[in-house]
């Protein structure tokens, strides 16, 4: 089981909520599995726990986990949704379009970026998690290999 800190308790009454039961054994599934599980893997997996929970709830208290900031989501692609506990850092992904590969990078790898945007645009980013899209080295070298002499100028 996830060890709740004190601190993310005191977060959750501070919005007038409450640990229920269902949060924490969420909690729990999404941490035990390092992250990355759809909302379809979650609910099997609660499911596992605890046959009296459904999908709407675990919609639900995702949707609320969310807004707390104690699990971060992000589309990996195809309008997949993906869910992780939030890290003490913010972590971002790479992912190939071609082959499906993913990597994580660093926040401070795209923090530059937010703050050009905040200036420019006045605009606060708040996000934690995020997926940027695109051909890995190797695909892009596939890719290319594959390009006629006309998709080459």
């Amino acid at each position: 089981m996830i060890d709740m800190n004190p601190d993310l308790l005191r977060l959750i009454h501070q919005h007038g909520l409450r640990l229920t039961p269902q949060r924490k054994l969420i909690l729990d599934v999404i941490h035990q599995s390092g992250g990355h599980l759809t909302i379809d893997q979650i609910y099997r997996r609660v499911r596992i726990q605890n046959e009296g929970v459904n999908l709407a709830t675990v919609y639900r208290n995702l949707d609320v986990l969310c807004d707390l900031r104690l699990v971060v989501a992000a589309d990996m692609g195809g309008g997949i949704r993906v869910y992780e506990i939030a890290g003490e850092q913010p972590h971002h992904h790479l992912v190939c379009r071609s082959c499906g590969a993913i990597v994580q990078i660093d926040h401070s790898l795209v923090i530059q970026m937010f703050r050009q945007i905040e200036r420019y645009y006045q605009f606060s980013i708040d996000m934690d998690h995020m997926a940027l899209f695109g051909l890995c080295a190797r695909c892009r070298v596939e890719n290319e290999a594959c390009a006629t002499p006309s998709d080459k100028q």
